[in-house]
Formats: structure tokens, C-alpha cells, sequence
């Protein structure tokens, strides 16, 4: 009786753990993209690249056009498919608890001729240096961020607009030791202004994990977290799930006006360059108005706001909508500011927090679970502006849980 009761007892255990596994497997298997790649007329693409944007998930089809990828956080992501002699395709999916089957037809390549862009050796070392400056950043991580094959960027530098342009037709690869991952960045377009003192692209980005000993793993994630915490992928996380106080984020209505007295930064590049060489004066003026701030008037509106009065959920499954009247003040509070921001208002009483502002470039951002703007980007400026492909996480990255929460 005790044998039989023991027997009962080891089976019934094998057979929950069994169950349970069986469960597990299901839940996994059905966040999973199938789907297969053909040609115009019907027949199989090999060897294409298929790949979620800014994610860490990619592949390449089989003999007969298939793929899979498996074990895809929810949310809603581009995927895209590359193949030599294709045009690129790209589709939005939204990846849900059922499997998403997808029949994806590529279109053939029209070729055309870009403009040829001429220049010295010393003027492509020189614009690649800026290139990095603006494209991988300059925070701690971009020291250790090494451009594998850079011979492959396409730069052009216009003095008179003072704009440095870049494009790739393949994959700028980039190492990055800092947070432990090859990135893979197809540029589409790249504009650095001098003038505006802004940068813009337009881009995929594939993210692989680089190999590594258990120690530097552990080093890495380290890494990786501190560059989530406090960054908008985590503002936005926290926004939809209304925990920004809890997550350390504060928000506040923010109004300015521009300064009337501070002539436009086009007019003052020209100005400097027209002066540099035969009147001091004029030169020593134009510098003052460089050195004006840009804003006066500026007010923040207290208390701050709760996440519910900037967001509104669209109908569409999935993605969110926030919008405000005029510009969102963010302050993070668990980190201090290292740098200083010379347009950055920040009132007396406020400690040396990490704080962005966000400028509306629409009426509205759209973002999705994964916390990333899927249409219509915001200008960031103060901490966020510093966010360079050196400090990029994937969209799909779970950071370790924060002390004290």
C-alpha cells in the first residue's frame, strides 16, 4: 500500500511538471512570425535576410522561402525582408498571444545611379569623425563602440548649409563592448546640422549578442540597465502602464517663448563666417548672440501632470497616443545630470535631476508596448538628446527589476 500510494504520488508530480512544460511550450510557441518569401512570379527567395527592426530577433530563409522566428516579445514591431537584386519590404506586425503567418512577395530591384560623391582622403577621415560624434554619440559607451566596416559609408559634407550627409547600401556593422552587442544598421538616410544643432536618420537596425564569459555577461547587463533606466523607452513603458511615480518619472506641463532678442542661428553661422576674418567686433557681437539662450519666458506648471492626462489609447490593439499643449517636461529622479545644457531651463528649487524636454512635431506621438515611437518621432532635448547608437537597446530588451521596487 505505501509502494502503491509512492508510486501514485511520483506519477501524479511527473505528470504536472509534464503538463506544465506542455503549457509553457504552447505559451512560447505561439508568440512565433511564420512565414515564406517568393518572387513576383511565385517562386522561392533563399537566403534572405529576415529581421524585426531594432530587435534581436533575424534569420534567413530557407531553400523554399520559409522562415521562423520564435519566442517574439508582444508587441508591434517592422519586419523586414532583404534580398540582393529586391527591393527592401517592410510590414508593421503586431505579435499577440496566436501565431502570426505572413506570404510576403518581394518586388525586383530598379537600379539607379546615385549622385557621385567625390573627395580627399582627408576630408572623408574628417567627416567620419563627425559621423561617429553624431551618430554613435559621445558618452561613456561610445568608447567602446568600434565601426567595423565604415569604408562603406557614403558622406558628403556641405559647408554653406554646414549639413554632413550619410547613406549605406549595405550594413554599417558596428561592435559595441560597452553593452554587448554587433549591431547591424542598414542607413537609409543620415543629416547632421550644424546650424539647427540637430541630428536625424532613417534606418534598420538589426542587434546581435556578442559571446562572451559569464563575467562580462554580467558586466553587460549592468551596462544595458542603466542605459534603459531613465531612458524614453522607459518613460513610455511607464506611461501606458501608469506607473511613471513609481518608476521615477516626473511630468510637467512646460511653456516658452522664443527670445525676440537672439537672431536665428542661420543668420549667426552666416554672419560669423562672413566676420571671422576682417572685423573683431562684429565677431565679438555675433558670438554673443550664439551664446544667448534660444527661449525666455519659461514657466512649468505645478503640480505635475498624472500619465492619464497625456495619454489616450487609440482603436488599434497594441499602440498608445500621448499628446500635451504645449512642451512635456520630463525629470527622472533617480539619476543626476552629468552634463550641463546650456539651454536646458531647470528651476532653482529643482535638484540636478535628469531631465528632458519634448517638442511635438505632430499632434500626437503613437507608441507601442515595447515603448517605442512608431510614427511621427518627438525632438528630444537635455538627457535624451545624448542617446546615441551607443546607448541603443534593442525594443525587445526586459530590463532587471529596480532596487526598491
Amino acid at each position: 500500500m505505501f509502494l502503491t500510494s509512492k508510486y501514485s504520488f511520483v506519477m501524479r508530480r511527473w505528470c504536472f511538471l509534464f503538463l506544465c512544460v506542455i503549457v509553457s511550450f504552447n505559451a512560447l510557441a505561439q508568440n512565433v512570425i511564420n512565414g515564406k518569401v517568393v518572387t513576383n512570379s511565385n517562386n522561392p527567395v533563399a537566403k534572405a535576410s529576415v529581421f524585426l527592426n531594432n530587435a534581436t530577433f533575424g534569420t534567413a530563409t530557407n531553400d523554399d522561402g520559409t522562415f521562423s522566428l520564435r519566442g517574439v516579445k508582444p508587441g508591434q514591431y517592422d519586419l523586414v525582408v532583404s534580398a540582393i537584386g529586391f527591393e527592401e519590404y517592410t510590414q508593421k506586425v503586431m505579435v499577440g498571444s496566436a501565431a502570426t503567418n505572413l506570404n510576403i512577395s518581394l518586388t525586383p530591384k530598379v537600379m539607379m545611379m546615385r549622385e557621385v560623391i567625390i573627395s580627399t582622403n582627408a576630408d572623408w577621415k574628417k567627416n567620419f569623425e563627425q559621423f561617429k560624434k553624431d551618430f554613435i554619440g559621445v558618452t561613456e559607451n561610445a568608447r567602446f563602440c568600434k565601426i567595423e566596416n565604415p569604408k562603406i559609408l557614403n558622406l558628403s559634407y556641405s559647408r554653406k548649409k554646414m549639413e554632413l550627409e550619410a547613406f549605406t547600401d549595405e550594413f554599417l556593422v558596428m561592435e559595441n563592448d560597452a553593452l554587448g552587442y554587433r549591431v547591424k544598421f542598414l542607413l537609409k538616410e543620415f543629416l547632421s546640422s550644424a546650424l539647427n544643432n540637430t541630428t536625424s536618420y532613417s534606418g534598420r537596425a538589426l542587434f546581435e549578442e556578442l559571446p562572451g564569459t559569464e563575467a562580462q555577461k554580467a558586466k553587460w547587463k549592468q551596462k544595458r540597465d542603466e542605459a534603459y533606466y531613465g531612458s524614453a523607452r522607459h518613460f513610455y513603458r511607464s506611461l501606458y502602464k501608469n506607473r511613471l511615480k513609481q518608476e521615477g518619472f516626473e511630468i510637467y506641463d512646460f511653456n516658452r517663448a522664443v527670445d525676440p532678442n537672439r537672431a536665428p542661428d542661420v543668420v549667426i553661422q552666416k554672419k560669423l563666417k562672413q566676420f571671422q576674418m576682417v572685423n573683431r567686433d562684429s565677431v565679438r557681437y555675433w558670438l554673443a548672440q550664439q551664446n544667448m539662450p534660444r527661449w525666455y519666458k519659461e514657466k512649468l506648471t505645478k503640480p505635475a501632470l498624472t500619465g492619464y492626462q497625456i495619454i489616450r489609447k487609440p482603436p488599434q490593439e497594441g499602440l498608445f497616443v500621448m499628446t500635451f499643449p504645449n512642451y512635456l517636461y520630463v525629470v527622472y529622479t533617480k539619476k543626476h545630470e552629468t552634463q550641463d545644457f546650456k539651454d536646458l531651463y531647470r528651476p532653482l528649487d529643482m535638484e540636478n535631476f535628469e531631465t528632458s524636454v519634448i517638442t511635438l512635431l505632430s499632434p500626437a506621438v503613437f507608441f507601442d508596448l515595447n515603448g517605442t515611437v512608431v510614427a511621427d518621432s518627438p525632438l528630444y532635448e537635455g538627457t535624451w538628446s545624448k542617446a546615441k547608437l551607443a546607448n541603443l537597446l534593442p525594443v525587445d530588451y526586459e530590463p532587471s527589476e529596480q532596487v526598491g521596487n
